[in-house]
C-alpha cells in the first residue's frame, strides 16, 4: 500500500512539461525556400509567416543568418508575438555570382523552441547583354524607276532589356527612313517596324548604309541599302485582283525574281484600289508577283496565288 503515492507523484511530474510545452510555440511558414533564378545584383524578396501557435506571448530577440547573398528585409526587434498572431518576416537574395548558393536564417526567442532555423537557397546567373535586333539585315530594293519611290519595311527589336534609338543615319539622300519617332524605346521582347523609301536619281546601282544608334551593347547596328535606277522604260506590268472578302484598307504588291520568292514590296503606299501597274521592269525578264490585303488594324493577309509576268525584250 505504500507504493500507491510513489507512482501517483510519478505520474504528475511526468503530466507537468507536457502541459506547459504548448504555452509558447514559433513555428514558420514555410520553413525553407528556394528562389529559384535571379540574375548576378539583383535582388529577390520572399516573406516567410512566423505564428505563435501557443497560449502565451512570446518575443523574438536576435536573428542572424550564414551566406553572403543573403540579408534581412526590414524587421526590427525585438518582435512581440501574442498566442495565435503571425508577422511576416522577409528575407532577400542577391547573388554575388553564378551559381547555386544556400544560407540559413536563425531566430532566437524565449519560446519553448527558442532556435529556429530555416533554409535558403538561390542560383546566381550571369546578366544578359541587352541587344537590339535588326530584320531583316539587309535591303536589296531590286529595279526602280528613276524619280519614282519604292518602299521595303524594317523590323527593329530588343532583347534581354529594353534599347532606346537615339539616332538613325542615312548616307544617301536617295534613302529615307520613315515610321519611327526618334528617340525611341523598344520595351525587352518587343519590336517596332519602321519604313525605308528609295527613290533613285539616276539610272544604275545605289547603295547607302542605313545605321542605328542606340544604348544596346551591339551599337552601332548597320543596315546595307541597295537598289538600282532604271529609266522609265516602254514597257510595264499591269495587275489586276479579286478584292478581298473581308473588310481590308488597302493592298501590297510583291515582285521577285524566281517563283516561291523572295518578295520586294514595290507600291510606296498602301493600294486602296484592286490594280498596280510596275513601270520598273526590264524588257526580257520575267517577274512574279503577288498580292496582300491590309486591314484597319494594319494586320496583313498571306500571300495571294502567284502570277507570273514575262517582259517582250527590247
Amino acid at each position: 500500500m505504500q507504493f500507491f503515492p510513489r507512482m501517483a507523484i510519478a505520474l504528475v511530474a511526468l503530466v507537468l512539461p507536457l502541459a506547459g510545452a504548448s504555452a509558447q510555440q514559433l513555428q514558420c511558414n514555410p520553413c525553407s525556400h528556394g528562389y529559384g533564378r535571379v540574375q548576378i545584383g539583383v535582388s529577390k524578396q520572399y516573406i516567410i509567416q512566423l505564428t505563435n501557435t501557443g497560449s502565451r506571448t512570446l518575443h523574438i530577440l536576435s536573428k542572424s543568418k550564414k551566406g553572403q547573398a543573403f540579408s534581412f528585409g526590414n524587421f526590427p526587434l525585438p518582435v512581440t508575438l501574442r498566442p495565435g498572431k503571425s508577422t511576416q518576416f522577409p528575407f532577400i537574395f542577391r547573388p554575388l555570382v553564378a551559381g547555386k548558393t544556400t544560407g540559413t536564417i536563425t531566430l532566437l526567442s524565449d519560446a519553448r523552441n527558442p532556435k529556429l532555423v530555416m533554409n535558403v537557397w538561390g542560383t546566381g546567373v550571369a546578366v544578359s547583354a541587352v541587344t537590339i535586333g535588326v530584320a531583316p539585315s539587309s535591303l536589296n530594293f531590286g529595279n526602280v524607276v528613276v524619280g519614282s519611290p519604292a518602299s521595303l519595311k524594317l523590323t527593329l527589336s530588343a532583347s534581354n532589356g529594353p534599347v532606346t534609338i537615339s539616332s538613325a543615319q542615312v548616307n544617301s539622300t536617295e534613302f529615307v527612313l520613315l515610321g519611327i519617332v526618334l528617340p525611341k524605346t523598344i520595351a525587352a521582347g518587343n519590336r517596332v517596324t519602321a519604313t525605308v523609301i528609295f527613290t533613285p536619281k539616276a539610272s544604275g546601282t545605289a547603295s547607302a548604309s542605313l545605321t542605328f544608334i542606340s544604348d544596346a551593347t551591339n551599337s552601332p547596328s548597320t543596315v546595307p541599302l541597295t537598289g538600282i535606277g532604271v529609266a522609265a522604260g516602254a514597257h510595264s506590268a499591269d495587275l489586276n485582283w479579286d478584292p478581298s472578302k473581308d473588310i481590308v484598307i488597302g493592298y501590297n504588291v510583291y515582285r521577285g525574281g524566281k517563283t516561291g520568292g523572295p518578295y520586294s514590296q514595290i507600291n510606296p503606299v498602301l493600294d486602296s484600289t484592286t490594280s498596280y501597274t510596275d513601270s520598273a521592269v526590264t524588257g526580257g525578264a520575267t517577274y512574279f508577283y503577288v498580292v496582300t490585303a491590309v486591314n484597319a488594324a494594319n494586320q496583313e493577309s498571306p500571300f495571294s496565288n502567284e502570277v507570273r509576268v514575262i517582259i517582250p525584250s527590247p
